[in-house]
């Protein structure tokens, strides 16, 4: 999916770590959220109340996700999905477009 329509977009952004993370949250008629980002390159830790669905839209990182002892790559089109209740580290290489799906 290329384009979201019939949605509500929140005004004020969402901005982390002095500025190199920022996005816009969307939400759909059926009460459904995603977020909508850039990432600068750094390292970066988050946590997570509910399930996360990261879509990669363009840009290059690599991912340590709960649990995991190897940091995954992860490059455009690619996803991966962090567990509800958990921190999750992230190491952006190149400028990287995201789009996130909460799972409830």
């Amino acid at each position: 999916m290329t384009q979201f329509t019939g949605v509500s977009v929140v005004k004020r952004a969402n901005v982390y770590f002095e500025g190199k993370v920022s996005s816009r949250t969307v939400i759909f008629p059926d009460g459904e959220k995603k977020t909508l980002g850039i990432m600068l390159p750094g390292d970066y830790e988050f946590g997570t109340a509910e399930k996360e669905i990261m879509e990669i839209i363009a840009g290059e990182l690599e991912v340590l996700l709960p649990g995991c002892a190897q940091w995954k790559s992860v490059k455009d089109g690619d996803t991966f999905e962090i567990a509800a209740q958990s921190k999750f580290s992230l190491k952006i290489k190149k400028v990287t477009d995201y789009c996130c799906s909460y799972i409830k």
